[in-house]
Order: C-alpha cells, then sequence, then structure tokens
C-alpha cells in the first residue's frame, strides 16, 4: 500500500531501497561485484592450470624416457631406473573399488535411517557420531587398521573367504591381513562418514509437504523413500558418491600404513600392493636421481589427470540424469 506524503513533504532516503540510488553508481557497484566474483573463478582455474604445467614441466625426463610406455608398465626397480605406473594405478583403480561398492550402500542406508525411521533422539546421537567420525586424522585409522585391524582380517576373515570363495582367484593365497582388501575397507570406513552427511542433508531437503501428501494418499514408507526422497535427492546423492570417491581415490597415510606397498600385480585381493599416493609418500622422500624423481612425479600428474576426468564424468553424468529423470529433480 503506497503511502500518501503532506505536501511540502520530502521523501526520506532508505540507505537499503537499491531504487533510490543513483543509476551510475548501482551500475559501479554491479560492475565491482562481477569483477570480484570473476576474479575468484578466474583463480581456480589458474591454480588447476599451474599444477598441470607445472607436473608436466617437473616429469620431462620421465616422459621423454619411458613416453606411453610408462602407463603399462609395472616395473619398479630403482637400481635399474626402470619405472612403470601400472601397479600403482591399478592398486588406486582396486582398492578405490573396493571402498565404494561397501561406502555407498551403508551409506545410503545409514542415512535413510536417520531421515526417515530414527527416533529425534537417536537421530541426533548417531548424527553427531558420523560427524566425528569424519573428523578423525587418516594416520589414526591407518595405525588402528595395521594394529587392530589387519590382525584381525588375518585370523577370522581372510580365511573365512578363502574357504567360501577360494574357487575364484580374487580370494586366494595366504591370509596375511596385509593386502588390497584390507585398504579397500579401511578407505570405506573414512569415506562413508562423509557421503552419510551429505545424502542425510540432501533427504532433509525434501519438502515434507510432498511426502505427507503421499503418505495421505496411502502410500507406505518404504513407497514414500523410494520414489520420493530418493528420487527428489538424486542429484545430490550421485554428488556424495563422487565426494566419497575423490577422497578414496587420493588417500595417503591409511593406505600406505595397510595395503603392504608391493609393486607387483596379483588379482588376488589378499596379495599386498600400492596405490599412486602411498608410493609417493613412501618414495618421495628417499627418492634420488632426476629420472627417479621425475618418475615419481609423473605418477602424481597421473593421479590428477585421474581426478580431473573423474569429475568431468560426473558433472556429464549428472546432467544425463537429469535429462532422464525431467524436471523434478
Amino acid at each position: 500500500m503506497a503511502v500518501r506524503m503532506k505536501p511540502g513533504e520530502q521523501r526520506k532516503s532508505d540507505p537499503f531501497d537499491p531504487a533510490q540510488g543513483r543509476p551510475e553508481q548501482r551500475r559501479k557497484g554491479d560492475r565491482t561485484f562481477r569483477w570480484i566474483t570473476a576474479s575468484c573463478a578466474a583463480v581456480v582455474l589458474v591454480l588447476i592450470a599451474g599444477f598441470f604445467v607445472r607436473l608436466t614441466l617437473s616429469c620431462r625426463p620421465s616422459l621423454a624416457q619411458f613416453g606411453w610406455r610408462f602407463l603399462i608398465s609395472s616395473d619398479w626397480d630403482q637400481v635399474a631406473e626402470k619405472f612403470g605406473a601400472l601397479s600403482s594405478l591399478y592398486g588406486t583403480l582396486v582398492s578405490t573399488a573396493i571402498a565404494m561398492v561397501i561406502a555407498v550402500p551403508l551409506s545410503l542406508v545409514i542415512a535413510l535411517f536417520l531421515v526417515e525411521l530414527a527416533p529425534p533422539t537417536l537421530r541426533r546421537v548417531t548424527g553427531s557420531a558420523i560427524e566425528l567420525l569424519a573428523a578423525v586424522p587418516s594416520i589414526i585409522f591407518g595405525m588402528w587398521g595395521f594394529f587392530v585391524f589387519a590382525p584381525f582380517m588375518a585370523r577370522h576373515v581372510e580365511p573365512a573367504l578363502g574357504k567360501g570363495l577360494g574357487f575364484l582367484p580374487l580370494f586366494r593365497g595366504p591370509p596375511v591381513g596385509i593386502g588390497m582388501l584390507t585398504a579397500g575397507i579401511i578407505l570405506a570406513l573414512m569415506i562413508l562418514p562423509f557421503i552419510s552427511a551429505v545424502m542425510r542433508d540432501v533427504f532433509q531437503m525434501v519438502p515434507p509437504v510432498v511426502k505427507e501428501s503421499a503418505y495421505g494418499m496411502g502410500a507406505t514408507t518404504w513407497e514414500v523413500t523410494r520414489k520420493i526422497t530418493m528420487r527428489y535427492g538424486v542429484r545430490g546423492l550421485v554428488g556424495a558418491c563422487f565426494l566419497g570417491l575423490g577422497r578414496a581415490v587420493g588417500e595417503t597415510m591409511a593406505v600406505a600404513f595397510v595395503i603392504g606397498n608391493n609393486s607387483d600385480i596379483h588379482a588376488s585381493l589378499f596379495a599386498p600392493g600400492n596405490t599412486i599416493a602411498s608410493t609417493l609418500a613412501n618414495e618421495f622422500s628417499e627418492a634420488n636421481g632426476d629420472l627417479y624423481i621425475s618418475a615419481l612425479i609423473e605418477l602424481g600428474l597421473i593421479l590428477f589427470v585421474v581426478s580431473f576426468i573423474l569429475q568431468v564424468f560426473a558433472n556429464l553424468w549428472l546432467k544425463s540424469l537429469t535429462r532422464s529423470m525431467g524436471a523434478g529433480l
């Protein structure tokens, strides 16, 4: 409702009303704001480009010596100066795959329980515990995995798997406790709180009126969860999965404790192996010789490129998922 002014009365200026400012001042403020935000966004692009250029320049001796064969060679002999990234790349992908296979379903179930079924008191306690688990340093996971979890795996889990599934190449070999399977489970425990927390927040953003309407039409809790809660937050779910994937791919210290740090490639998950991050952590400080250092830097470049490819794939998948699911996302 418009306020009538008395004859001769001047309108008071309102500092919070942008319509009262001068057009020149408003345009100047918009240009300044646009310049600041664009500069901040450009910093990210400059950093990414700088990382890529610096790593590429630093690994030129390795690129010149081995070329593309560096990616398909499993050699890692410091004395003979023969290096290859295949074993580290294999260990990174296998341990990450194990972690994702374990962590994503558990995180989804935990998030659904906290949002849809848990009483308020249990919801607060469990949510706080998940956030506390996410704050545990990776070195603690590594020490716990080496001194507690690896012996447990060697005494109970791996013998049982070998007895029941020993006909598969994945579960053959001596149960030593240190290896790819143990590293994958430790990674799963590390990324589980991150994925669970993001999924829980996504599910909590579903409008209550939508779920209440479904309940009013006679839908069960499972039907509301499957057709409304999960469908509404599918983009957030995919984002949470790729957030955990990024953490798992680049994890260093926890994996270095329990994976065994062996450069050989084995089909068995019980066998020791290594990842790109664990190889860099274990060998970079003791590396001598330009070719040796260059090979390690090239491993870092490969890890950088793999992470970038995963992010690009995640964005493309989200776009295709959005188109297939429709505007309801």
